[in-house]
């Protein structure tokens, strides 16, 4: 597999990309190769410093950053020589299988958009989480920021798509799929809610197991939460915060260390046709690291392909309920 990995793309970077992508590069195998694009000076001299052969990598020139507080769509018209837009441009043509970056969020969704295009029949693409068990697994939770505001059968397709992700990827049969609410009851929460929850109920696509709270976030009761992303975007930044709380009090054991974002690196955009990862902005080293393993995992679970799978199904006769059902 060729990963193609935005060197210029973050908070840290070039230090901590090229420090993660040096790491990555350890724990690949020989079918693999990371693909670094970004300024070839400071890609080389990067390498020349820590005394690795620069042999090991592919380097791709772009010299120009799309930097985070730039407009995406403006940018990638401007700037058609930004490490952003040079790798989804190698990835609509094959040149890389798959593209990771812990810069722009948003120059990487109008990237996936407008360069991979979305799967037929998905309305928007979406972007998840892992929440930690008490038990050691893990649950996911769909969406996280792509789309703060939604309707309800963008919801139901959460749900499709965050179930599809727990299979292929995390090894979870039958994925149990909830409706984040503000209780079980089915007439519970907003409108938003009830609408989606009606679409979900005893649906042939996923396991919907009816709505959930908050409190059931490290139990074993569900796999996928399923919210808009502006819920999902507060949900993740509060976790974050209460980790950071107690590693500066700490309070952090085994369990608490999984909060930490430097285990999972980056999430999958899914509902694309491609394998496209968004890292957090502050990754070190070793998230970058992580990101960039996690985007082999990923294309190699077939996500993009499994999803153009269920979505085949209602192009020959079967269509995703409407609110108006």
């Amino acid at each position: 597999m060729n990963i193609g990995f935005d060197v210029m793309g973050g908070d840290y970077a070039t230090r901590a990309t090229m420090g993660g992508a040096i790491l990555a590069q350890k724990e690949l195998s020989g079918n693999d190769r990371i693909v670094l694009i970004g300024d070839e000076e400071v890609i080389h001299k990067h390498l020349e410093d820590e005394k690795i052969n620069s042999g090991l990598f592919d380097i791709v020139h772009a010299p120009d950053v799309i930097q985070m507080g730039e407009s995406p769509t403006k940018a990638f018209s401007r700037k058609p020589a930004s490490s952003i837009a040079i790798g989804f441009k190698m990835l609509k043509t094959g040149e890389i299988d798959g593209f990771c970056s812990a810069g722009n969020t948003g120059a990487m969704l109008v990237g996936s958009i407008y360069s991979v295009n979305t799967v037929h029949g998905i309305i928007r693409p979406a972007t998840t989480s892992i929440i930690p068990k008490e038990n050691g697994r893990v649950g996911i939770l769909i969406d996280v920021g792509t789309n703060p505001d939604t309707k309800a059968d963008v919801l139901y397709q959460f749900g499709l798509l965050g179930s599809i992700y727990a299979k292929y990827v995390y090894g979870i049969d039958s994925p149990r799929v909830g409706l984040l609410n503000i209780g079980s009851e089915e007439d519970k929460g907003s409108v938003l809610c009830q609408s989606a929850y009606r679409l979900m109920k005893d649906n042939s696509d996923f396991h919907f197991i009816g709505n959930v709270e908050s409190r059931d976030f490290f139990k074993d009761r569900v796999d996928v939460f399923v919210c808009d992303g502006f819920t999902g975007n507060i949900v993740l930044k509060n976790m974050e915060a209460m980790f950071r709380l107690m590693v500066k009090r700490g309070l952090v054991d085994d369990f608490f260390a999984r909060f930490n974002y430097e285990r999972y690196g980056g999430t999958p955009i899914l509902g694309i046709n491609s394998t496209v990862l968004i890292g957090h902005g502050i990754s070190n080293d070793v998230a970058i690291k992580n990101m960039i393993l996690h985007t082999r995992s990923v294309f190699e679970a077939g996500v993009s392909d499994h999803i153009r799978i269920a979505m085949d199904q209602y192009s020959k006769g079967r269509i995703f309920p409407s609110e108006d059902d």
